[in-house]
């Protein structure tokens, strides 16, 4: 199975950038360009059209980057125009005919995120930065590229990993607007990538950028996975940042155990690595003990066990046992050995699957008094919708209830429970919805 798997952590993703990387992998870019750079035949109003793929460097490391010099008039051109174009240029190109799939998909998610964000059909929205040449440049230079390394065939699999959105604001035709852009938000909302804000105040995917990866179904996987890397491509697109490489990182190869690899599973998604770190200690109180699980829940690590166990002296002793990530290792290491004087500390980095959970916070009457109690609810997400693992009222809620009405923390638990059934029945609901508009 030939494997390409998009590392975006350092990037996120636009539709340039994303092509600069592919164009890495044909044995010629400027023959795909050529043909690009004849887009300009295909619509009107393109007086100059130049496309070329350079090399750059970030720190020492050689890039991918596209430059295209575009002189247009675009005021006029609305979807069915942008439309028209793709179909011709494709039908004129030889595409595979999966290849023509997927490139009318992309544009057709562009030009419905925009509708559904201002309320319109898509044959009347206006069109703005959308209605660009550098719209079909991206969408017909990814696709074909892709149709060049045969990607359309059954044995080719994409993967990626979590997706850093950015933030702050972008200045846009319609005026400021919060980062993510509506468009790329409402491609999102059709999609299961996996994304997360920051870690920079700027946008880091473009609509365009996350319609090309959200209709490639990528299977998510947030390390790279067990595969022999043929070849390896950075690109860069152009914006520049401080404290921000932005480069993103695209690994071409083969995976030779497919059993392994079962990335349509729900909870691959949930995949991290964590680090479990070890002492054994039989020379210290349970008091400096005590300090110890202090000064690391501090350090918001994941979890502390402190095991007993018998030393091969057969002296009484204890394993201190922290999970934490992986960036966390060895600040944590210098606390355990500064507090217990502990000569070593074993590490080891594991994956783990981490299923989400949220808070939902609920008032309970009891004897006439309102309390408040925060709910627990952990549960998996798929395209079958939310799956219900869990719902626990948190131990600390109920304690304080506990003191504030005089009854027994069991009481307490058992008067609780009836808001389950209300939880339990709100998400069923949110799922038959779901299913009703699919």
């Amino acid at each position: 199975m030939r494997v390409l798997y998009l590392d975006l952590n350092n990037s996120g993703i636009s539709g340039d950038m994303f092509l600069a990387s592919l164009l890495g992998l044909v044995p010629d870019s400027r023959v795909i360009l050529q043909k690009l750079e004849s887009l300009k035949n295909y619509l009107s109003g393109v007086s100059r059209l130049e496309i070329k793929l350079i090399e750059t460097q970030y720190s020492g490391i050689q890039l991918n980057q596209l430059k295209i010099d575009i002189k247009e008039s675009k005021d006029h051109r609305t979807g069915k125009t942008l439309q028209n174009a793709l179909d011709e240029f494709m039908v004129n190109s030889n595409m595979s005919k999966g290849a023509m799939d997927y490139a009318k998909k992309v544009l057709n998610s562009l030009l419905q995120a925009e509708a559904e964000v201002h309320g319109d059909l898509v044959e009347k929205i206006h069109l703005h930065e959308l209605s660009s040449v550098d719209t079909l440049i991206d969408i017909l230079g990814v696709t074909t590229t892709l149709d060049e390394i045969n990607f359309f065939e059954n044995d080719f699999t994409i993967i990626c990993g979590k997706i850093p959105l950015g933030g702050g604001m972008i200045k846009t035709s319609h005026g400021l607007m919060a980062i993510p852009a509506p468009a790329t938000v409402k491609i999102l909302e059709k999609s299961d990538l996996l994304t997360y804000g920051g870690p920079i105040e700027s946008e880091l995917v473009t609509p365009t950028g996350i319609a090309l990866l959200a209709n490639l179904n990528p299977k998510f996987l947030q390390y790279l996975p067990e595969m022999i890397i043929s070849k390896s491509v950075y690109s860069t697109g152009q914006k520049t940042f401080n404290n921000f490489s932005n480069i993103l990182r695209v690994f071409y190869g083969e995976s030779k155990v497919k059993a392994s690899m079962n990335l349509a599973h729900p909870l691959q998604k949930y995949l991290e690595q964590i680090s479990i770190l070890e002492t054994d200690v039989d020379d210290i109180s349970g008091e400096i003990i005590g300090n110890l699980i202090d000064e690391l829940e501090k350090k918001h690590v994941l979890d502390i066990q402190i095991l007993h166990s018998l030393t091969k002296k057969n002296r009484p002793s204890h394993v201190i046992k922290v999970l934490c990530y992986p960036e966390q290792i060895f600040d944590l290491i210098e606390i355990i050995i500064q507090e217990i004087g502990t000569l070593g500390v074993r590490f080891n980095t594991v994956n783990r699957v981490c299923i989400e959970r949220k808070i939902e916070t609920k008032n309970i009457q009891i004897d006439e008094r309102i309390y408040e109690v925060d709910y627990k609810i952990s549960f998996i997400e798929s395209k079958k919708g939310v799956e219900l693992i869990n719902i626990k009222p948190e131990y600390e809620d109920l304690k304080k209830v506990s003191i504030k009405s005089g009854l027994s923390i069991k009481k307490v638990q058992l008067l609780v429970q009836s808001e389950l059934k209300h939880i339990y029945d709100k998400y069923k609901e949110i799922n038959n919805r779901k299913k009703r508009k699919v």
